[in-house]
C-alpha cells in the first residue's frame, strides 16, 4: 500500500490497515465462503463494516466479495486517515482512494498495451472523495474471466469502483466486446465513468475527462 498525505500518517495507517485486515481474517475464518465465492454472498448485519460493504457492493456487480476487497481496504484505511489531512492517496494495488483540494491526474497502467501511461484520468477536487479502481486480464495476480489490458471505474466508493472493474473486465474478451461492456459499465448503480484497454482500442464512458 502507498500513501501520499500533506504529514507522516504512518501510525494510524499502520493500525487502521491492522485494524480491517483482521476484521478480514478473523472472518474468513469463520466464513471460509468469503475468500472463495466467485458469486455474490448474503447480508450479515453481524458482520464487521469492510466486510458488509464488501457483501453488498458485490451484489450489485454480480461478482463474490474479494473481486472488491483491495478497493475496499484502501477506502476503509482512506476514510480512517481524512481527518487528519487535506489531501490524500491510498492506493493499494492499483485501485486508488483520492482526496485532494488540487486536481489529480491518473495515469492508467495496462500492460504491454500501446496506450499503458498514455491515458490519463483529470480530477477536480469536487469529484473526491473517490475511488478509482482498475482490473487487468493481464497485469497482477487478480482473476478476470476477460482479455482487457484495463478496465478502470470511477465511483465514489472505491469498494463498488474495485468490484465494478472486475465484471465489467469479465465482460471483455475481443475488441466487439468493448461497446456492450460500456453499456454494462455505466449501469450500475454509482459507477460515474468507466474505461477500458484492449490491445491499441479504448472505450470510455460516463464523467471522465482525459487529459
Amino acid at each position: 500500500m502507498l500513501i501520499s498525505s500533506d504529514s507522516d500518517l504512518s501510525v494510524p495507517a499502520e493500525k487502521s490497515l491492522i485494524q480491517h485486515r483482521q476484521f478480514l481474517e478473523t472472518y474468513i475464518n469463520a466464513h471460509p465462503e468469503f475468500a472463495t465465492s466467485l458469486l455474490p454472498l448474503p447480508d450479515d448485519n453481524l458482520a464487521p463494516p469492510i466486510v458488509r460493504e464488501m457483501i453488498r457492493r458485490t451484489k450489485i456487480c454480480g461478482v463474490g466479495p474479494m473481486a472488491s476487497v483491495a478497493g475496499a481496504v484502501a477506502e476503509f484505511v482512506g476514510r480512517d486517515l481524512l481527518v487528519k489531512t487535506e489531501n490524500l492517496i491510498v492506493e493499494n494495488g492499483g485501485d486508488i482512494f483520492l482526496y485532494s483540494r488540487r486536481k489529480s491526474t491518473i495515469a492508467v497502467y495496462a500492460g504491454e498495451s500501446p496506450l499503458s501511461f498514455n491515458v490519463n484520468i483529470i480530477v477536480k477536487p469536487e469529484e473526491t472523495p473517490l475511488g478509482i479502481c482498475t482490473s487487468s486480464a493481464t497485469v497482477g495476480p487478480s482473476l478476470s474471466f476477460g482479455k482487457a489490458d484495463a478496465v478502470c471505474v470511477l465511483s465514489k466508493s472505491a469498494t463498488l469502483a474495485d468490484a465494478a472493474a472486475s465484471a465489467i473486465g469479465n465482460r471483455v474478451k475481443k475488441k466487439a466486446d468493448i461497446r456492450n461492456a460500456l453499456d454494462y459499465g455505466r449501469n450500475i448503480p454509482g459507477v460515474s465513468g468507466v474505461v477500458i484497454i484492449l490491445g491499441k482500442d479504448l472505450g470510455v464512458v460516463g464523467e471522465v475527462e482525459l487529459a
